[in-house]
């Protein structure tokens, strides 16, 4: 096995990232253990319905992310943080650093006080009315059905900075992985491959196409760019980022190396 970058720099893992909650903040990790067909553990594990959702929020199921409160229209929610306990399935919800709500989204009580924190933040209407669900076993509520691990290449973002000539956040993306020492777009190179980052191997499925999620500002919850009409103007696609499966269950770490094989 060599690595992808041999002779020029070593690819390794920069930042891993969840999203406990569909649509809400991300909660950071030092390392993961995945396993194979599943995505990160707890990541889009719950989701907030809302009014005009066709998802039955006595029996929910994998749907579109129109059903769900999301940044795309909901873009109020980047302005709230969160720290998720893994080992009580709690949820602290942050705004400019401090807590204002609290809940064990394991609990039908815990539920209900997010729920009814967010009837008060989100506006009112047709996407009001939030009821918090939880994924049956084997779903996440991620934006395509099976489950996946996205993979963001940093030079691909900074690349984008160079259209936009404005910074970019990499959260905008809301990825899993993110990649360092690889040059800017390489990672397309990868589809159809496989690559493995600590004892984990993932194959490489597909290039993302973006959506307006990507244009909300992630630190202030308000639409200040439009990402796709970038890509599309500076590149030729609306792409970023990398869609993989996990196909040999492992640990993987921070600062671990990425080869493909």
């Amino acid at each position: 096995m060599a690595s992808d970058t041999v002779g020029v720099m070593t690819v390794t893992l920069d930042q891993i990232y969840r999203f406990p909650v569909k649509g809400m903040g991300p909660d950071p990790l030092d390392s993961v253990a995945l396993q194979e067909g599943d995505g990160l553990p707890f990541d889009r594990h719950w989701a907030v319905v809302h009014g005009s959702s066709k998802v039955d929020p006595a029996a929910p199921t994998w749907a579109k992310k129109a059903n769900f409160l999301c940044l795309a229209r909901d873009e109020k929610l980047a302005q709230l943080d969160i720290a998720f306990d893994e080992e009580t399935r709690t949820l602290t919800v942050l705004r400019k650093g401090k807590q204002i709500s609290r809940a064990r989204l394991d609990d039908h009580m815990g539920r209900t006080l997010l729920q009814t924190f967010l009837a008060g933040f989100m506006p009112d209407g047709p996407r009001g009315n939030p009821k918090v669900v939880e994924a049956p076993q084997g779903v996440a509520f991620t934006d395509v059905e099976a489950a996946k691990v996205s993979i963001i290449n940093m030079a691909s973002v900074r690349d984008i900075e160079r259209v936009t000539r404005e910074p970019v956040d990499p959260m905008r993306f809301r990825g899993n992985l993110y990649l360092e020492g690889l040059d800017a777009w390489r990672e397309f190179d990868w589809v159809d491959k496989q690559i493995q980052i600590g004892d984990c191997v993932l194959q490489v499925l597909e290039r993302i196409d973006r959506c307006a999620a990507t244009n909300v500002n992630p630190q202030t919850g308000t639409i200040d760019m439009n990402i796709p009409l970038s890509l599309r103007k500076g590149f030729g696609h609306i792409d970023c980022g990398i869609h993989t499966k996990v196909v040999r269950s492992g640990t993987i770490k921070l600062g671990d190396t990425i080869t493909v094989l």
